[in-house]
């Protein structure tokens, strides 16, 4: 393998790649517009587009397209030919200012939420400059923003850049009051992405994960996680030669691709990146995922994004680690060695807080899907309810700050492990929580709901829009204060009074937890047709029209979207249940019985006995035939009902406690039949031969 610093980056057109092939003022010139969050200036897109098209030839490219994120949840694109006619049959190689800063995709075929009619086919993609073009498959990608013919977002890029800026804004305000010399704030992130690896040939006898990416049925193995020692284990000869591809392709691409290790159940893995500006990271993980598939099928594997493949064993989620920085480099939320004499991280610590408490409903929005209900309070993620952890520490400066009395800062304690001659650290002086869905984790918070497949845009959405409102408010008594010093510190302590409910640094997954919340008034939203609602309450449409991140329509279309996903995927999910039941599993068991009461008479014939064995078989697995073929049949029966239902809340509600209700019946009558029939005559994989798949 090359040496890392020699291809890190060699498909990208970052700043070391400009530097070299823009003229130096123009290059100034685009410097000038990301730093500073200017408009592009028009006069210099065409020496851009030239000297990326340049560079980009040399590296093999054929084609551009702008890289898009609509609101399918993945990545769109249109290529283009870096080609143009010339007199007497020959062609130019040509690459445009407008056709670097503006395309035209087709927005009627994309997920829209009524926003666009279906005659209504204009959208336009922009160039986001933040985030460098990228070599991909021979084609020159540009990072761009997604709206329609009237400016609607019809993507997850566009909201995400807007809330960025109304951070900035409104953080900027409080900076100012403390004296900084920062000129703008940037969020970052870094989120941690949990897979599973099967083998391939395995994975294409699954007729439920080749079309909806999890196992609908499945009887649970004779060992799944229980001993734990598939976590952090050695990796295998055939998934480390995996890992190791992976880590060359994001680093070519410039992803700061780091940790990598086995995660808690069998066959599940993790790779974690160093945190970047969060569109840049929300760019960058959107690429790790198609190009994880992607470098899977070339070692005869196939990856798993899905957030629940397996029943009984861990799903998998997406850790988005985010911190709050200035352009001079502060990190807004590093406490320091004194956080409790450290007021300006007090303030943004509170306006977290705030955040978390006022707009719970929307933090759990953002999570929001079939696949994650199956794992949110699993005893594998956080629950539906939202909380914050702070440690020890910072809850007891909370705590003396919001008394009025004095925090006595303990020293740091040396961990002795009782090993000479091991070495002797300061132990943190807070722990982590695994359960907590929002934790504070030194000096970044860390977002634990996301689930695999989710892009961590809309999670950074709300996080950062929420967080510019708790700023704002701040800003507004701050700047009116004719005592600066003692309206901060009365703000500060009012702040923990009022929003103190939301802090819990115990388990969350213990069920005098649940009753406490209940108590405390939190929300406990436990499926997407209970969240989704709450996009739309008045206190929620106006904090994003207050920072022009959302508009009403814009949050209209959203809703619409996500509960008619939620309803398309119980319905595909349901309907592939019934496929698989009438065509092989109904047939698989009516022909074992058949064999077995051939055995009996044969048994009853030869040597005049019944065959205890053969006969309960067969009649258990009659009893669940027939219970298959009844429940297959009320499926199948109420996804036709569902058809007539108006109205796509209605309809979610009902895929939820009628169609996914009779999902789990059936699963169940099926998993038993499993267990009673022979491995051979059982039409699918079992659990074992999937998660065992790839031993090597």
């Amino acid at each position: 393998m090359n040496k890392i610093p020699d291809i890190f980056g060699t498909l990208v057109f970052n700043d070391e790649a400009m530097q070299q092939y823009m003229p130096q003022d123009v290059y100034i010139a685009l410097k000038k517009t990301t730093e500073d969050g200017r408009h592009l200036d028009g006069s210099i897109a065409d020496s851009v587009a030239e000297s990326m098209m340049k560079w980009a030839l040399e590296r093999g490219a054929t084609h551009f397209t702008h890289w898009f994120q609509p609101l399918t949840g993945i990545t769109a694109e249109k290529h283009d030919a870096f080609i143009e006619p010339a007199p007497g049959g020959r062609l130019l190689l040509e690459f445009s200012g407008k056709e670097l800063i503006k395309g035209e995709p087709d927005a009627s075929s994309f997920p829209s939420g009524g926003l666009r009619a279906t005659f209504e086919a204009r959208g336009y993609t922009a160039w986001d400059p933040n985030s460098y073009a990228f070599i991909k498959d021979r084609t020159l990608c540009i990072p761009t923003a997604f709206c329609s013919y009237g400016g609607e977002a019809l993507d997850k890029k566009t909201p995400l850049l807007r809330s960025m800026e109304a951070i900035n804004r409104q953080g900027m305000r409080i900076l100012k009051l403390f004296g900084s010399d920062a000129t703008r704030i940037i969020t970052t992130a870094g989120p941690e992405q949990e897979y599973f690896l099967l083998d391939r040939e395995m994975f294409n006898k699954r007729k439920d994960l080749i079309l909806t990416g999890r196992t609908l049925f499945g009887a649970r193995p004779p060992k799944g996680q229980e001993l734990d020692d598939h976590y952090f284990g050695t990796i295998k000869p055939r998934v480390a030669a995996y890992m190791k591809d992976l880590d060359e392709e994001l680093w070519k691409l410039g992803i700061y691709a780091k940790t990598e290790h086995n995660e808690t159940a069998p066959a599940q893995h993790e790779l974690a990146p160093v945190y970047t500006q969060t569109n840049v990271a929300t760019d960058h993980n959107q690429l790790t995922m198609e190009i994880m598939k992607k470098l899977a099928y070339k070692h005869g594997l196939v990856c798993l994004l899905h957030e629940k493949p397996f029943a009984g064993v861990n799903g998998s989620g997406k850790h988005n680690n985010r911190s709050i920085a200035t352009n001079t480099g502060v990190n807004l939320l590093d406490p320091g060695q004194t956080p409790q004499d450290n007021a300006q991280f007090l303030l943004f610590l509170c306006a977290v807080i705030k955040a978390v408490d006022e707009y719970q409903d929307l933090l759990r929005v953002s999570v929001a899907s079939a696949a994650n209900d199956h794992r949110l309070g699993a005893n594998e993620a956080p629950p539906a309810v939202i909380s914050m952890f702070l440690g020890d520490e910072l809850s007891a400066i909370l705590t003396a700050i919001e008394n009025g009395t004095a925090y006595d800062a303990a020293e740091k304690t040396i961990l002795k492990v009782g090993v000479h001659t091991l070495p002797r650290f300061p132990r943190d002086n807070t722990d982590r929580n695994r359960t907590s869905p929002f934790a504070f984790t030194g000096n970044k918070f860390e977002f634990r709901m996301l689930g695999s497949t989710a892009s961590i845009a809309d999670a950074n959405v709300m996080i950062n829009t929420t967080v510019a409102e708790s700023l704002r408010v701040f800003a507004d008594e701050l700047e009116k204060a004719e005592d600066f010093q003692t309206s901060l510190n009365a703000l500060i302590r009012r702040t923990i009074q009022k929003h103190k409910r939301i802090i819990f640094n115990g388990n969350g997954y213990d069920d005098a937890w649940m009753r406490e919340a209940q108590r405390r008034g939190l929300l406990n939203l436990r499926t997407t047709p209970d969240c989704i609602p709450h996009l739309l309450d008045e206190k929620n449409v106006r904090m994003f029209a207050t920072h022009g991140v959302f508009t009403l329509s814009e949050l209209q279309s959203r809703y619409e979207i996500m509960l008619n996903n939620y309803c398309k995927i119980l319905q595909i999910e349901a309907m592939t249940m019934v496929e698989m039941a009438r065509r092989d599993i109904l047939p698989a068991i009516a022909s074992y019985v058949s064999e077995l009461c051939e055995g009996i008479i044969n048994k009853k014939t030869a040597i005049a006995c019944i065959g205890t064995y053969e006969e309960k078989t067969a009649v258990r697995l009659t009893e669940l035939c027939d219970a298959v073929l009844a429940t297959t049949d009320a499926l199948d029966a109420c996804l036709q009902y569902e058809k007539n239902i108006a109205g796509v809340a209605a309809q979610s509600v009902y895929s939820r406690d009628t169609v996914a209700v009779l999902m789990e019946q059936l699963r169940t009558a099926a998993d038993e039949a499993e267990m009673l029939m022979p491995s051979s005559r059982w039409p699918f994989p079992s659990y074992t031969d999937l998660i065992y798949s790839v031993r090597d």
